[in-house]
């Protein structure tokens, strides 16, 4: 059959891509056309993104897809984290430089939150962990603190179906992105508006909730025009970065919750794919996740802040003069002490610190440990203190689900990280398949295919990845000593 081509525009915390999907019926190939730096642009003391600047890049990375792909081009999806929003006017203006969620307006409105719903309540609608950067807590902010935009807006659209909408016109939320928002109801699967209206947050903003593979319309003229693409399908795939990762998942236990994902990469999002929401009492206690995937299914999962950790420790020993690449720690933190020092992932002073080395000094400091003083013994107690955590949370999804977890699926980016694979091995006692690096992608750009008609399920998405990809297999080593420091670690992380 003729090579058809589906380009993903996959944005992350760090940079964003424009990736060809190459399928020819039985495997897909990837070739990044353009990638682009991404990250905060810190605007009079508040924390926004450069959704502009980011949308020009896209552009370019499409004149790229039609200078070599021309016609073979099929469609075009776009996928990018969770949580942040653009708001449009009636006019379609954007109200606002749309903030980043790492910006410091959220503090406090948990709490303010459950002054007018319970926090029993909002877990039981939206079956969502309870974060600060929510999208919920986002809004109330806005609600209490600038009502005014609020009110004017016309639209809400969360970031890939901004995107979506500067493509073809299309308004809609796509539902897996949706679902991170904790504005959404698991059980109604739609937004829940009464809960939205207790808070203040006007619901007429919100609007149709669309599944992955929705053919949303076809390229905009003007921008067919400017990147000599001919108007090709705009599709939905998986929105949600972690949702098209999932789907690329190379296991064969799809419809089973015996097999565990960690999507590696800024965050770690650590769970299970199952059929429905989990809103249970013990759910709300264990603070899990609830998001949508592919064909209905939901994600029980957790955030954990995963290689942010490490990330902002390299940018540090940069602004200290010592350059240093990820390999480089790697070996650095390979050759340090082990179990020396360790701290909770998702202790809050590790959210945004000014200095992510000395917020970790910090946390060992208040717990009386050693504090690691060198770039091998604070990038060794990230990534130990990583693998310990994974390991809690899987523990917790066990008793929600009642399933054993036979194996850990590491996707993403961060499966490139061979020591944290390992470490995550030894502390789970669980092998770990690593692969595929791209998933992202993948998922991104296979969900297209099945909506195009080349694919015709999620386990024959799944078959393509294992015949696409390259998978590398960590077995548990030294499992007396993971133990031994988890014991440690439950104590400082409780």
């Amino acid at each position: 059959m003729p090579e058809k081509v589906f380009l993903a525009i996959d944005l992350g915390a760090e940079s964003g891509r424009v990736i060809a999907g190459r399928f020819d019926g039985t495997c897909i190939q990837l070739d990044e056309l353009h990638r682009f730096p991404n990250g905060p642009v810190d605007v009079a003391g508040t924390r926004r993104w450069d959704v502009l600047r980011l949308w020009s890049e896209i552009q370019t990375g499409l004149e790229k897809a039609a200078t070599k792909y021309g016609e073979a081009v099929t469609s075009v999806g776009v996928d990018t984290w969770g949580v942040d929003y653009v708001l449009l006017s009636g006019k379609d203006e954007i109200l606002g430089q749309p903030y980043n969620y790492r910006d410091a307006r959220t503090q406090g409105m948990l709490a303010q939150a459950f002054t007018r719903v319970p926090q029993s309540e909002i877990f039981a609608r939206t079956g969502l962990q309870f974060m600060e950067i929510n999208t919920l807590y986002q809004l109330l902010s806005m609600h209490l603190s600038d009502p005014d935009l609020l009110n004017a807006a016309d639209r809400f659209l969360m970031m890939p179906d901004f995107f979506h909408w500067l493509l073809c016109g299309s308004k809609v939320v796509e539902f897996t992105n949706a679902t991170t928002s904790q504005c959404f109801d698991a059980t109604q699967r739609d937004w829940a508006t009464d809960m939205l209206r207790k808070l203040g947050i006007p619901t007429h903003i919100f609007p149709e909730v669309v599944s992955p593979g929705t053919r949303l319309g076809t390229l905009r003229e003007t921008v067919a025009a400017a990147t000599g693409l001919r108007r090709i399908d705009i599709v939905a795939p998986a929105t949600h970065d972690t949702g098209s990762a999932v789907a690329a998942v190379p296991t064969e236990r799809t419809g089973r919750a015996d097999w565990a994902y960690i999507s590696s990469g800024t965050w770690s999002l650590i769970g299970v794919e199952v059929q429905d929401a989990v809103l249970s009492e013990a759910a709300l206690a264990l603070n899990v996740t609830n998001e949508g995937g592919i064909d209905g299914t939901y994600r029980l999962l957790k955030n954990v802040m995963g290689l942010w950790l490490v990330q902002e420790c390299r940018k540090s020993f940069q602004r200290q003069g010592t350059e240093l690449g990820y390999e480089q720690l790697a070996q650095l933190a390979e050759q340090a002490e082990p179990f020396r020092s360790l701290v909770d992932p998702n202790d809050d002073s590790l959210l945004s610190p000014s200095d992510m080395p000395q917020a970790i000094q910090e946390c060992c400091r208040r717990a009386g440990q050693p504090v690691p003083e060198t770039e091998g013994q604070l990038v060794r107690c990230a990534l130990e203190s990583l693998a310990l955590k994974y390991r809690e949370v899987l523990e917790g999804i066990e008793s929600l689900t009642g399933e054993r977890i036979e194996v850990i699926h590491v996707v993403g980016g961060g499966g490139r990280n061979a020591l944290l694979n390992q470490f995550t091995a030894s502390a789970c006692g669980k092998p770990v398949a690593a692969g595929p690096t791209e998933a992202t992608a993948l998922g991104n750009v296979l969900v297209q295919a099945r909506a195009a008609g080349e694919i015709g399920s999620l386990s024959e998405i799944r078959s393509v990845v294992r015949d696409s990809s390259e998978i590398t297999t960590f077995e548990p080593r030294d499992t007396n000593h993971w133990d031994d420091a988890y014991v440690r670690f439950q104590d400082i992380a409780h």
